[in-house]
C-alpha cells in the first residue's frame, strides 16, 4: 500500500465524529483561501494555485516547488490543502524514514498511473534536507520529466541542503513566520466557527495577548492552548477564558511585556547593559523574559551583534563571529530551539573581556569629518592607474610597504589636517592587549608623534 498524507481511516473518523478531533485538526484549512498567512504565495496564478488546478494551464503544467520556512509556518498545511483540492494522485514520503527504494516505488507508480489512467501524481516529501545527495539524485528524472510534481518541505536553507540540479528544476517558495495578526485571526475564527468552539466561550483581550505570546507564531500551538483553556473554563462554568485559567492550563505565567511599548525597549536595554556589565546571570534573566514573552528572536540576535562590536570589540575578536553565527542560526531553526543559540551567544558575550575602543574610535573619526576636518588625499596616495594621472603627480613618491623591511612604510597617509590624529585607543583587556602593542609599534615606525 502506497503511503498517504492522511490515512483513509483517520479521515473517515473525523467525518463521522469531528468533535472528537483536536481543534487544530478541525480548523485545518480546506482551501487555499482559508490558509492563514503566506499571502505572498497565494496570489492568483501562483504555483500553489496552479497545483490545485486553478487557471487554464494549457501547455505549461504546474511546477515542482520547494517550501522553505521555520517550523509552524504551514508547510504541511499547504501540502494538505493541495491533497484535498487537487484531482491528482497524492503521495507523501518523509525523508526521515524513506530511502531510494521508496522513492523509486513512488516514481514507478506515478508512471503507471499516468500511462494507464492519465492520472498525474503529486509527491509531498517532508524534511527533504535529511535526504542524502544520492537520495535527492533519485528524484531528478521524475521531476525533470514531470512524472511527479514535487512538493518538498524543509526548515534548512535549501541552497546548502538541496542539490543544485533539483533546485534548478523546482521553484523555491519561502514561507514567512506567522504574524501575531495572522494567529489572532485564526484564534477568533476558531472561537466562532462551527468546526471550532461555536461561540461557547469568549476570549478577553489580555488572555488573547498571552495566547499569542505562547504561540510564538505557531498556529497549531495557539489552537492547542486555546482548546485546553476553553475546556478548563467550561468545566468551571465560566463564559470566558480568564487569564488565570489560561495560565493554569498551560502552566506559564503571563509575562508583563509589551513588544510594542516600553517593556520591549526596557528589557532589551537591560539585557545589553547586563552583558556590558559582565553579569551573565542578569543577562540570562532578561533574555528569558524576552523569549517567554514571544519576542522575535531576530530582534534579540541583532542586539547581540551590536553589543559584540560596541562593548567587546577586539578585546575578544570571537565575540562578533559568535553573535553573527547566532543570528544566522535563529533564522534557520526558530523557537523553541533558538533559545539555546541565543543563550550560547549571551553567555559568551557577557563573560568576554570588554572594550568600547572600536566604538569611540569611529565616533571620534565621524565627529572630525562632520566638523569639516577632511582635506585633500595626499598626492602620493591618489589613484595613478588612469591615463594622465602621472602628469598630475598622482602616485609620485608612494612607497610600497611590501618593499621595505618589516612592511611599514614611513609616509603620510592621512590628509594634512589630520596627519597627527589618533582615533583608536585600545585597552589592554583580553586579546586587545596585543592590538595595543601593535598600534604602538606601527605608529612608531610610521614616524608619528606620540599623543
Amino acid at each position: 500500500m502506497e503511503p498517504d498524507l492522511f490515512t483513509a481511516a483517520a479521515e473517515e473518523r473525523q467525518e463521522k465524529d469531528p468533535a472528537g478531533s483536536p481543534l487544530a485538526v478541525r480548523m485545518r484549512p480546506r482551501t487555499l483561501d482559508e490558509v492563514v498567512g503566506q499571502q505572498h504565495l497565494l496570489k492568483p496564478g501562483s504555483p500553489l494555485r496552479r497545483l490545485v488546478g486553478e487557471g487554464s494551464g494549457g501547455p505549461a503544467g504546474p511546477s515542482s516547488v520547494i517550501l522553505w520556512g521555520p517550523p509552524g509556518t504551514g508547510k504541511t498545511t499547504l501540502a494538505y490543502v493541495v491533497s484535498k483540492a487537487t484531482n491528482k494522485r497524492f503521495v507523501e514520503l518523509s525523508a526521515i524514514t524513506a530511502g531510494v527504494k521508496e522513492v523509486r516505488a513512488v516514481i514507478d507508480g506515478a508512471r503507471r498511473a499516468t500511462g494507464g489512467y492519465g492520472k498525474e501524481t503529486v509527491l509531498f516529501l517532508d524534511e527533504i534536507h535529511r535526504f542524502s545527495k544520492a537520495q535527492q539524485d533519485s528524484l531528478l528524472p521524475a521531476v525533470e520529466n514531470r512524472w511527479v510534481t514535487l512538493i518538498a518541505a524543509t526548515t534548512e536553507n535549501p541552497y546548502f541542503s538541496v542539490i543544485s540540479p533539483l533546485l534548478s528544476r523546482s521553484l523555491l517558495l519561502t514561507l514567512e513566520p506567522l504574524t501575531d495578526e495572522d494567529v489572532r485571526g485564526l484564534l477568533r475564527r476558531a472561537l466562532d466557527d462551527e468546526r471550532g468552539l461555536k461561540g461557547a466561550v469568549a476570549l478577553p483581550e489580555d488572555t488573547e495577548d498571552h495566547l499569542l505570546r505562547i504561540a510564538g507564531g505557531d498556529a497549531r500551538r495557539a489552537l492547542t492552548a486555546l482548546e485546553a483553556a476553553a475546556g478548563a473554563a467550561l468545566d468551571k462554568g465560566e463564559a470566558e477564558i480568564s487569564l488565570t485559567t489560561l495560565e493554569e492550563t498551560v502552566d506559564r505565567a503571563a509575562v508583563k511585556y509589551d513588544r510594542d511599548g516600553d517593556q520591549h525597549y526596557d528589557v532589551a536595554s537591560a539585557l545589553i547593559k547586563s552583558i556590558r556589565g559582565s553579569d551573565v546571570d542578569a543577562a540570562l534573566h532578561y533574555l528569558a523574559r524576552m523569549i517567554e514573552a514571544g519576542e522575535d528572536p531576530r530582534f534579540i540576535a541583532r542586539r547581540l551583534m551590536i553589543s559584540a562590536s560596541e562593548d567587546i570589540g577586539l578585546a575578544d575578536p570571537n565575540a562578533l563571529p559568535i553573535a553573527v553565527a547566532a543570528a544566522q542560526a535563529v533564522v534557520m531553526i526558530g523557537f523553541p530551539e533558538a533559545a539555546l543559540t541565543l543563550s550560547h551567544a549571551t553567555i559568551a558575550l557577557a563573560l568576554a573581556p570588554k572594550s568600547n575602543a572600536a566604538t569611540t574610535a569611529i565616533g571620534a573619526a565621524l565627529e572630525d569629518v562632520r566638523k569639516g576636518l577632511a582635506g585633500a588625499v595626499p598626492a602620493h596616495l591618489r589613484d595613478s592607474h588612469y591615463k594622465g594621472a602621472s602628469k598630475l603627480g598622482h602616485g609620485h613618491g608612494y612607497v610600497y610597504p611590501h618593499d621595505v623591511p618589516e612592511g611599514i612604510a614611513a609616509q603620510q597617509y592621512a590628509p594634512d589636517a589630520l596627519k597627527d590624529r589618533e582615533y583608536y585607543a585600545p585597552t589592554r583587556h583580553g586579546a586587545e592587549a596585543r592590538y595595543a602593542d601593535a598600534v604602538e609599534w606601527t605608529r612608531k615606525h610610521l614616524g608619528r608623534r606620540r599623543s
